[in-house]
């Protein structure tokens, strides 16, 4: 029997299928035998493997040479290995997309293993008596999940197995397995939206479109506030969610129902959708706000200030980052005053200045808008693009501008004279109203972070003008 129990060192090596590695275990042997780690998260991860999270350990014995089984793909990752003996193993990339149908062989034995991503066809041939072949995977096997296959003598994947396949054993089922060109593709993990209906919702519909494995929902069909959210769906088929949904009556959130609304939207949905995304490796992006700073700073604010929230929505958002921050996979995306398909102040001022109703609106409190389109753009390059996981500020660019000076262009881009627009200091423009949340004076964010990643976000003012023409 081979065991090649000589020390070797820690290594991986890449193949032709994209994410899958293939490893040099080192094997330490003496008179007695021989010992090797076979998995060692820490060091693994160093080598640049995904810490995939392995809930099951699954164990196939083969008496023979020439037992030869697979090929088959399964909907989680697979850290293969050989406990005893030597294997020839095989693997057809099943997933959708360009690399479909690529094929990888190796020799394994003790000294060996292969991280084999979810969706890609696993197969083995022994070539010794008494071998062991084993596999760590992470999520439970279910009959129910969506398995595909591809037929071990297809042609066009044209493996050289070592042991001709007619002299091989192999069950009924196996050989029944269709050719490649018949091969069900695995889909990517899901994305699920939360917070479909709003106005980030929509235009991040409009971004992603209906793709079957692009799912969106509401309040009605996801409560996050739910103590069964843990269960509420099967979180392994999922490999991103975006938070969408949150409490956004900012003075509403300052009477005593409205404090209890927004924490249980901004804070309870949130903190249980980061232990979701923990527990099964999903990436979480959770979009946040300018207002968890208190705008006092006399420079935009980066993603590494601390936080300072004024009013009860700027502490329940505040609270919101620091809960999905605890989630190892995680893009918090702030912004500030979002402009969407809905009712907003873009909106407000062009319907005012049409009716001919001359506005009295705040002149210091200076920002940048965010159009929905841009910021659904933007989560997407992040998640596209495997930007490094942390926050990040997205909002328009371009000159910062005031709110009066916002309302003064919106004047003007619809044909109406700006100077209609009469500026006004926070306190006059709130004086003698109650049950008003303070605001942050500045709300420029600073877009170096985000830019580093090859996003470039839209002007702030080309936007406008598009949005109102």
């Amino acid at each position: 029997m081979t065991t090649n129990a000589g020390p070797g060192s820690l290594a991986v090596t890449p193949t032709p299928i994209d994410g899958m590695v293939l490893f040099d275990l080192p094997v330490h042997g003496d008179a007695r035998g021989w010992f090797k780690e076979n998995w060692q998260r820490e060091k693994m991860t160093a080598l640049g493997l995904a810490d995939f999270g392995p809930v099951q350990n699954n164990i196939s014995f083969n008496a023979e040479p020439g037992v030869t089984r697979g090929l088959h793909a399964e909907p989680w990752d697979k850290w293969v290995s050989v406990a005893t003996g030597r294997v020839f193993g095989a693997w057809v990339d099943l997933r959708e997309g360009p690399g479909f149908g690529t094929v990888f062989t190796a020799e394994l034995d003790p000294s060996k293993a292969i991280f084999v991503p979810r969706g890609v066809a696993n197969g083995f041939q022994t070539l010794e008596p008494a071998t062991a072949y084993t596999y760590l995977v992470n999520d439970h096997w279910s009959p129910d999940a969506s398995y595909s296959f591809v037929n071990l003598a297809d042609p066009t994947a044209a493996i050289a197995w070592p042991i001709p396949l007619a002299e091989a054993e192999i069950s009924d089922k196996d050989r029944e397995h269709p050719r490649l060109q018949d091969a069900t593709p695995i889909l990517p993990r899901k994305v699920l939206v939360v917070g479909a209906g709003g106005q980030l919702g929509r235009a991040l519909a409009a971004e992603y479109g209906h793709a079957a494995h692009i799912d969106y929902a509401d309040r009605a069909d996801l409560d996050l506030t739910d103590p069964g959210l843990p269960t509420a769906r099967h979180w392994r088929d999922y490999g991103v969610i975006i938070n969408a949904a949150a409490y956004t009556a900012v003075d509403e959130a300052e009477t005593p129902t409205g404090r209890t609304d927004a924490w249980s939207a901004n804070v309870t949905g949130p903190a249980a959708l980061a232990r979701i995304a923990t527990a099964h490796g999903i990436t979480l992006v959770q979009v946040s706000t300018d207002y968890v700073f208190d705008g006092t700073a006399p420079r935009p604010y980066r993603e590494d200030d601390p936080v300072s929230p004024l009013g009860v929505y700027a502490q329940t958002k505040a609270a919101a980052d620091a809960a999905v921050q605890t989630t190892p996979r995680h893009y918090v995306v702030r912004t500030s005053w979002v402009i969407g398909d809905g009712h907003n102040f873009v909106r407000t001022m062009a319907s005012l200045a049409q009716r001919g109703i001359n506005p009295t609106v705040v002149d210091d409190q200076t920002g940048r808008l965010t159009f929905t389109t841009d910021l659904a753009r933007g989560i997407r390059h992040l998640i596209d693009s495997h930007a490094p996981f942390g926050v990040y500020n997205l909002t328009g660019s371009g000159e910062p501008r005031t709110w009066a000076q916002i309302a003064a262009r919106v004047f003007e881009l619809t044909g109406h004279d700006p100077a209609r627009v009469t500026p006004v200091s926070t306190d006059a423009y709130y004086a003698g109203k109650s049950g008003i949340a303070p605001r942050p004076a500045n709300s420029v964010l600073d877009l170096t972070k985000i830019q580093a990643t090859g996003f470039a976000p839209a002007d702030q003012d080309t936007s406008l003008t598009a949005y109102l023409a």
